[in-house]
């Protein structure tokens, strides 16, 4: 069976009477996400803030480690006032590690809420102002050019990898713990290349410390309209994003989730909203518990084959 289809399937058979539309919410909403003041927080924050009003009801930020949050929310009751804002690392981990759930067969799909896509920069003294230029340049220079990303198997690990495979280039990987040394080692010059946070990076690039190649999404971005895709540049299967989403627990009656995902789509939808998201680098996708899951279907698809053709696996950690 599809994976859209059978979690379409869950959320039916799993409907609780007609009263859960009314009754529900009655008592404050949890949401679990990840470390305070990260992307993750300010996506979670921003929503929470946004619904609780509309919902009648407080919706609280709990903030986990990665691990530890997506297991709570695994294991909580089905009732929709225990719920999981997360990004990529839900579903890369299992791919990368041996974990106790499975975002296909443990989670509800709720609201697939925005997307980050990266840019990719480099030092102003590699002499390469393209996507092609670099592709050549590297492929000529085999092992000398390295990437800065975060700890292994994170997302900007794997899109520096996922660009080493795309492009036929060996590029060497420097790891590093956070995404502020990375940027501040690129902007030294001490590393060539980093798969960067738009909004981390906008400055440096308008100040000329940085120089923007090309953005990671699939199509151009209205966040930086002047810079052409990876794919647009001989690479057109390339594509990478943080994707942000609302999961429930496996179970969770589908008017709750329908309750939610309205809750969510029309606070996303608010200007000031979108203004503040954008700021931080992030689009709005406002789409449907059915997008997000199948979302998580193909990207597991997709970085499995990256992270198998990579080598990549962990014994701990990962983000």
């Amino acid at each position: 069976m599809p994976v859209v289809a059978k979690w379409s399937l869950t959320l039916s058979v799993a409907s609780s009477p007609a009263g859960w539309a009314q009754d529900y919410p009655a008592k404050p909403i949890r949401f679990v996400t990840s470390a305070a003041g990260g992307a993750g927080d300010l996506v979670s924050r921003t929503i929470a803030q946004a619904i609780a009003a509309p919902l009648g009801q407080p919706v609280l930020v709990d903030n986990r480690g990665s691990i530890l949050g997506i297991e709570l929310v695994s294991q909580a009751r089905p009732d929709g006032y225990t719920l999981l804002l997360t990004s990529n690392v839900f579903w890369l981990l299992p791919l990368l590690r041996k974990v106790s759930f499975d975002p296909l067969r443990d989670f509800a799909p709720i609201a697939l809420a925005v997307t980050s896509p990266n840019v990719i920069v480099t030092h102003p003294s590699l002499p390469v102002k393209s996507i092609r230029e670099l592709v050549s340049f590297a492929r000529a220079r085999p092992g000398e050019l390295n990437f800065a990303g975060g700890s292994p198997g994170s997302a900007s690990h794997l899109a520096g990898e996922m660009f080493k495979l795309d492009a036929k280039v060996n590029m060497v990987y420097v790891p590093y713990k956070g995404a502020g040394p990375a940027l501040n080692d690129t902007i030294a010059g001490h590393v060539h290349v980093l798969f960067s946070n738009l909004a981390a990076s906008g400055p440096h690039v308008k100040s000329g410390r940085l120089r923007a190649l090309a953005i990671t999404s699939a199509k151009p971005s209205p966040l930086a309209p002047e810079l052409p895709t990876v794919a647009s540049a001989g690479l057109p299967n390339y594509e990478s994003e943080a994707i942000y989403g609302l999961f429930g627990p496996a179970g969770v009656p589908s008017a709750v989730v329908q309750r939610l995902n309205e809750e969510v789509t029309r606070a996303l939808k608010r200007p000031e909203i979108r203004e503040r998201f954008g700021a931080a680098g992030s689009q709005i996708v406002a789409g449907s518990g059915a997008d997000l899951g199948a979302w998580v279907a193909a990207e597991s698809k997709r970085m499995g084959k990256v992270i198998t053709e990579a080598g990549i696996r962990l014994t701990t950690g990962g983000s």
